[in-house]
């Protein structure tokens, strides 16, 4: 066994817990490398009495490693802990204090768990773990009402710029809560609505006020009313990061200098405030000297961004905050955003905008969710090309699942496009097939799934602007096999709660073959989902002992013959199955 590939860290996203009862308890080793891992666990205070042996599952692998994990459940709320690892004829033990090929002494120098504090527990809102999100940028959505629209709005389904708009507003929303309850959505996340000079709303000027151009105030309360008499949730988006220069502190600065009782709102290098060569001499958001940095370590900034987030909770009464730029504001802030918004709403959702590996706003004390977009990449990746294989895709998503804990993973925000990404018809070639197998694993994976309108009528975009087309509303132009699709998948996924809180994991993925199978399974339900990601029929094969399978879409009657399921497939097909254990 390579020893210098083990890895284990106490208290962490390797050692966790769960719930108020279960302790996760993760491994790592290199692939291929191990062939049994058993937790060796106890009671520190009377080990002889309390400690039993738990086989660990290996549940992950990727190019280099194999994840090991087991769940624990101490009768005291505490355990002592060690590893045993065994491949051919060479067992070793790994403890806090080293690798030993001697079993130490327990429980001295042993990894400790040392209780299980409930309030400590990673916890996010129950409904995020049913809930199937739909972006809405509101411009582009639906106009309602022409009589807010601005000035030089121009004609519906126009061509995007970076500065023109179409007039869609609250209202249109309202006038089409039909089409996301056909569809099967539960949840709505709203780009921004305040007050601001531009058609995205990413640069606020009042924090406190919806852009007129949308409506105002009463017009969203009636939204917000109306979304939840259907079942719907609706998520607003804040941008706390930056704000528009046009934002009265700023315009404050500009002003009056270094005399404006606002400087410190901002982090300004040298007065008087400008740019020169096309660079502020302030921070601001990427090079844009239009979004000036807010000073979030500022305890002023910090207490109106608190009572902005607070209003809109108690208020309006929505139900959570997706936050712009995330990654760039102070983890003290958004410590004390959480206690605000958990305080006003203790089941609002928060999702932070962070791109990359997000564990340190993951812990508990910040963000119930991130915008999963490594997911997105690497989705996207295998099902517009033929090139990636199943264990290379497999190693990936398998990578991605060991970041985080399980509770973090059952609520990840889960997306194939969105305003800041070509659609995904364009990201898979305008291949309506490969849509269909990206769009079957986003609704059978783990996590929070989130639709960009318009996804599932066929709209397309490329890059920004292009992403941001307005809503196609006539049904002749509307691919409504394609709706019909999305509604079958997510009414599958809401039916089925093993496809939102089962285990997931790959049972075929191999070298040189795009053709997978994967899993969903729990106490009472086990779904197997199999896909030919190749252009030419095939028949994919896998063993399988049990009977009375089913066909989940058509309801079709599959059973394996002589311990083996055999499934055929359509170039680009997939199928999906499922049984009821007894």
């Amino acid at each position: 066994m390579l020893l210098e590939c083990f890895y284990h860290a106490p208290r962490s996203n390797w050692a966790y817990a769960y719930d108020k009862d279960t302790i996760h308890l993760r491994i790592r080793t290199k692939r291929d490398d191990v062939e049994r891992v058993t937790a060796i666990a106890g009671d520190k205070y009377d080990w002889n009495a309390h400690h039993t042996n738990y086989e660990m599952q290996r549940v992950a692998s990727d190019r280099m490693f194999d994840y090991w994990e087991v769940g624990i459940k101490p009768k005291y709320k505490r355990y002592s802990y060690g590893f045993q690892l065994e491949a051919g004829d060479e067992t070793v033990w790994m403890t806090e204090t080293g690798i030993h090929h001697e079993q130490p002494t327990p429980p001295g120098g042993y990894y400790e768990f040392p209780y299980i504090h409930e309030i400590d527990i990673f916890t996010a809102p129950d409904w995020a773990k049913e809930a199937v999100f739909y972006q809405i940028m509101p411009d582009r959505f639906a106009n309602g009402d022409p009589s807010n629209d601005p000035e030089g709005t121009q004609e519906w389904g126009g061509q995007p710029q970076i500065d023109n708009y179409f007039g869609g507003d609250i209202q249109g929303v309202i006038d089409h809560l039909d089409h996301l309850e056909d569809l099967g959505v539960n949840a709505i996340y709203f780009t921004p609505l305040f007050v601001s000079p531009t058609n995205h709303k990413y640069d606020t000027v009042d924090y406190l006020k919806i852009d007129p151009q949308f409506g105002d105030i009463e017009l969203l309360k009636r939204l917000v009313e109306v979304c939840h008499e259907r079942g719907i949730r609706v998520v607003l988006d804040a941008v706390f990061n930056h704000c528009s220069e046009q934002f009265a502190p700023f315009q404050d600065v500009l002003e009056h200098g270094e005399k404006s009782k606002y400087r410190d709102w901002f982090h300004i290098h040298e007065f008087p405030v400008g740019v020169h060569d096309g660079i502020a001499n302030y921070d601001t958001f990427g090079f844009y000297g239009h979004m000036p940095k807010l000073n979030t370590g500022n305890p002023e900034v910090k207490e109106y961004l608190l009572e902005v987030a607070d209003f809109w909770l108690r208020e309006v009464k929505i139900d959570g905050w997706r936050l712009d730029v995330a990654n760039e504001i102070d983890h003290h802030f958004w410590r004390d955003f959480r206690k605000t918004v958990k305080s006003a709403n203790p089941e609002a959702y928060i999702i932070g905008e962070v791109w990359s590996n997000s564990l340190m706003w993951l812990l508990g004390d910040q963000f119930d969710s991130v915008m999963n977009y490594p997911f997105s990449d690497k989705v996207l990746q295998y099902f517009s090309t033929t090139y990636m294989d199943g264990t290379t895709f497999s190693n990936e998503i398998s990578h991605l699942l060991m970041r985080y804990t399980q509770q973090m993973n059952e609520v990840i925000f889960n997306l194939l496009s969105s305003h800041d990404t070509p659609r995904v018809l364009n990201r898979v070639g305008g291949d309506k097939r490969r849509l269909k197998l990206a769009v079957v694993f986003l609704l059978t994976y783990i996590g929070t799934p989130c639709i960009y309108y318009g996804d599932e009528i066929g709209l397309d975009g490329g890059d920004d602007p292009d992403c941001r087309k307005c809503m196609e509303w006539d049904r002749e132009k509307q691919d409504r096999e394609l709706f019909d699709f999305y509604k079958l998948l997510i009414a599958l996924r809401r039916e089925h709660s093993v496809l939102r809180h089962g285990r997931f994991g790959f049972l075929k993925a191999d070298d040189n073959d795009t053709r997978i199978i994967y899993e969903r399974i729990d106490e009472s339900m086990h779904f197997t989902v199999w896909m030919n990601n190749t252009e030419e029929h095939t028949t994919l094969s896998h063993p399988i002992e049990t009977n009375d399978w089913f066909d989940a879409l058509s309801g079709e009657g599959v059973q394996p013959e002589d311990g083996v399921m055999n499934i055929e497939l359509d170039p680009l097909g997939y199928r999906i199955l499922y049984r009821k254990i007894d």
